[in-house]
């Protein structure tokens, strides 16, 4: 009898210490790349700016400035949490990869590599 007992000890110890081990592990969150696509402007930029995901991996920024505007563009790709993106500018390449923390249809909210975040709404189209 004491070893059965032992023995469903036991078995409840190591289902209880992989369970928290896979808990440990838990995969990154995984956003749908559909719901990325269209423009979206960020909600505290005191800078008109939109950003265009497109359905083909494409993205344009678009800044409007002391009357000026002007567009840099570039590619995405998004895999789990993970937003990797290039941007082309006057011959030079920029990198970054952000952490999204939520993706829906009206509100993305990503961390760049420095760990600043940032909130942005999409942009309701114009009628």
């Amino acid at each position: 009898m004491r070893g059965l007992i032992g023995a469903v000890w036991l078995l409840a110890l190591a289902l209880g210490a992989s369970e928290a081990a896979a808990q440990d592990k838990k995969e990154p969150p995984k956003f749908d790349a559909k719901k990325l696509v269209g423009k979206w402007e960020p909600v505290d930029s005191k800078i008109p700016v939109t950003i265009e995901f497109t359905d083909k991996g494409k993205l344009i920024l678009s800044v409007e400035f002391g009357g000026k505007s002007d567009k840099v563009e570039g590619d995405y790709k998004l895999s789990d949490d993970k937003l990797d993106l290039v941007l082309r500018a006057e011959g030079k390449e920029q990198k970054e990869t952000l952490t999204l923390s939520k993706l829906t249809d009206e509100e993305l909210v990503a961390k760049d590599s420095r760990g600043k975040e940032e909130t942005l709404k999409r942009q309701k189209p114009k009628k």
